[in-house]
């Protein structure tokens, strides 16, 4: 071994050493066996003092010291920046995205203090080895971008050019956010047509021709600057970050031959995938609760569980490979290629002598990206024993059910594809000279199987894959695997995504509604909700400060009093005039826009007080207003203010085609109208958000749907 000299002193000669190699090492005997041959002597040198315990113990126990503390140290500052600063860089973050892009407000999400913070506490927690990926903050990161760049920067530091204006709407805000979502996806895979799927199937709510082209847009010019930056490290001038391409998983260097007898591991393999994608998704589900009872005690706690995960994982990565045996190198490979010391590679020698390497250490000890390389490998049918490989799927999947919802930035791809490409690489395995198809391409098999069993996509998940892998000859099974586990996971819970909009309190609304939401109309569920709180078009300025404190709502509806219908009648009705938002009540408030008699405004008095840019704001609370007592007895008129052709649905409408309507046009508030006018009727029934239409609140205002829904199932 290299430690030769160092470990039996200089009286030991090398031909005594290779003897005592010969008697006492047998290569199928476990480290920790071996390592009490190793050395004769009590007394071994290590630097200039003299210790009383074997070299090579004192050795693996300082590395795994060194070990541990470098990673306690890197998710220490992952974790005090998430828990102290910007609490919402916590986790993946897509499914935030999604909430926003449903139109779900998520506040502190999109700012430049989480960009920050998602940026150095991911780069801690990938290098603490945690078992997390680096896709879904990359996600983040790249809608936080799009964000500043289309507001001009930070709300303290904001660019105030005219042309930014265009884009303070939430229409364009929204497409900004979708083309930095699927930027952030080709950033991590190098996938940039799966980039556009990816935010077409799993990330935007409403979908159209111009966000198509703009979102391919975005992700050409992200591959052309990863390409002119893989060209400056391939000349050697990015040090340590090493060289690399745009395909990520190569395994293109081996033909793709099946037959008919092998569509039988292959939905084996899709039916093992969506099993136990359910199960990881409802034990996960499990995990993340038990997280939120502890992190609600406090900042502290949240720290102490990130930090007793790091410490559980590094010695679960150090010490694991002690149990794995030594596989001799291939004659055919060079000695600088196996062993591999000090950089990455297929072949690490840890606790192995010379010529021989650990299998276990080799997908332990790594990146997540080079396991992912190691295990995909092609054309290494014995390179990995079959106990290493159950050892390293029970491993992560552990890891990967008590890492995610700690307090750092995390992503889920890269843990579920370490797995599942473990029990594909073991399938493979299994079915030895029955099959064709290399073990490689098991693992990548396996790997897809487990996403599409978990996260339920299926075309973006194939594209990606394809984009990784480079081998367009796997799209037929890749096909069938994913299809397959994505109905077997269906058929057990929701996607790990959706369960954690759920776990958060998001009010996300599906694509579909209830089959028993036909049975009830929206005036039904106007009666059960609590009387609709109305303005005046012209109103006076207590009763407006009145509402904005004692409500929470974000929409009011403006009513007229007194109008003739039809003109000339001499009959008076009170008419809808329109909504307006609690954003423009609190800025009328805060620039003092009163008058002092009961009049309408002209166009150019509103135009001399507020801007395109002031009421495209979303900032402002009430209770930052100061409201003078001879104010409160002046007057607002809200007319110019108020949206005047807001979506309108009769009361007698269904619940589920007003539910359909809201999702589709991405509303805020949808009024309720009587289905007949008369006298004494108001002209507004009620008022809907999206906290009425969803299935929980609704089965909780109508008991007797739940039975009803309960009586529906077979």
């Amino acid at each position: 071994m290299e430690q030769d000299s160092r470990l039996y002193g200089e009286s030991t000669t090398e031909g005594d050493l290779e003897a005592r190699e010969s008697e006492t090492n047998p290569l199928c005997q476990t480290l920790l066996k071996r390592n009490r041959t190793l050395s004769s002597n009590p007394l071994a040198i290590v630097g200039t003092k003299v210790s009383h315990i074997e070299s090579l113990d004192y050795e693996y126990f300082m590395g795994l010291l060194y070990f541990t503390a470098a990673n306690f140290f890197l998710t220490m500052v992952a974790a005090v920046l998430c828990v102290w600063f910007a609490p919402t860089a916590a986790g993946p973050g897509i499914p935030e995205i999604k909430a926003y892009l449903n139109g779900v407000d998520t506040p502190n999400m999109f700012g430049a203090t989480q960009l920050i913070v998602k940026i150095i506490g991911s780069i801690g927690a990938v290098s603490a080895g945690l078992d997390l990926g680096k896709e879904g903050p990359l996600v983040h990161i790249g809608s936080c971008i799009a964000s500043l760049l289309g507001q001009g920067g930070p709300d303290n530091y904001r660019i105030r050019w005219r042309w930014l204006r265009y884009f303070n709407n939430d229409r364009d805000r929204r497409d900004l956010i979708t083309c930095g979502s699927s930027s952030g996806v080709c950033a991590a895979f190098r996938s940039p047509v799966g980039g556009v799927l990816f935010a077409l199937e799993e990330v935007a709510t409403w979908w159209r021709s111009a966000l198509l082209w703009r979102t391919f847009f975005s992700t050409a010019v992200v591959v052309v600057v990863l390409r002119a930056f893989i060209e400056i490290c391939n000349n050697g001038q990015c040090g340590l970050f090493g060289r690399g391409g745009l395909i990520m998983f190569d395994v293109s260097n081996v033909p793709v031959t099946y037959h008919a007898m092998d569509i039988i591991p292959v939905v084996l393999i899709g039916v093992i995938g969506g099993l136990l994608g359910a199960l990881y998704n409802h034990v996960l589900h499990k995990v993340l609760r038990l997280y939120n009872l502890i992190n609600q005690k406090g900042k502290i706690h949240k720290l102490l569980l990130s930090l007793g995960v790091s410490l559980f994982t590094s010695v679960c990565l150090y010490g694991l490979p002690f149990l794995a045996s030594c596989t001799p190198c291939d004659a055919s490979l060079a000695e600088s290629v196996c062993p591999t010391n000090g950089r990455s590679g297929n072949y690490k020698q840890f606790n192995c002598p010379k010529g021989y390497y650990n299998d276990l250490a080799t997908l332990l000890l790594t990146t997540n990206d080079d396991a992912v390389r190691n295990i995909f490998s092609t054309n290494s049918a014995g390179e990995y024993n079959a106990i290493s490989l159950l050892i390293f799927f029970v491993l992560y999947c552990v890891l990967g059910l008590i890492t995610f919802g700690i307090a750092v930035p995390s992503g889920l791809f890269l843990p579920i594809i370490l797995m599942g490409s473990a029990y594909g690489r073991l399938l493979g395995m299994a079915m030895g000279s029955h099959t064709s198809i290399d073990q490689g391409l098991y693992a990548v098999l396996g790997a897809a199987s487990l996403m599409a069993g978990s996260m339920r996509m299926t075309v973006s998940l194939c594209v990606i894959f394809l984009e990784l892998t480079n081998n367009l000859l796997l799209l037929p099974i890749t096909m069938i695997v994913l299809l397959i586990s994505k109905t077997v996971g269906d058929s057990f819970n929701l996607s790990i995504y959706e369960i954690i909009l759920e776990l958060k309190g998001l009010p996300f609304l599906d694509a579909n509604p209830e089959p028993w939401m036909r049975n009830l109309t929206v005036g039904e569920l106007a009666d059960a909700k609590p009387p609709v709180v109305t303005l005046n078009g012209i109103e006076k300025v207590s009763r407006v400060v009145e509402v904005l404190r004692n409500t929470t709502h974000n929409g009011f509806p403006v009513l007229d009093d007194g109008v003739l219908r039809p003109v000339g009648s001499g009959i008076e009705v009170t008419e809808l005039h329109g909504v307006i938002l609690r954003t423009h009540l609190v800025q009328v408030l805060k620039k003092k826009w009163f008058l002092t008699e009961k009049r309408k405004t002209e166009d150019w008095e509103v135009r001399e007080k507020f801007t395109s840019v002031d009421l495209a704001e979303r900032e402002g609370k009430i209770e930052e207003v100061t409201v003078t007592r001879d104010e409160m007895e002046m007057y607002i008129d809200l007319h110019p203010l108020t949206n005047t052709t807001p979506y309108t649905v009769v009361e007698s409408m269904s619940v589920a085609k007003a539910m359909v309507l809201f999702r589709s046009v991405g509303l805020r508030h949808m009024l309720i109208v009587p289905k007949y006018q008369a006298t004494g009727v108001p002209p507004v029934v009620g008022i809907l958000t999206r906290q009425d239409l969803r299935a929980h609140n609704i089965l909780f205002a109508f008991p007797h749907l739940a039975r009803s829904k309960s009586r529906e199932k077979p």
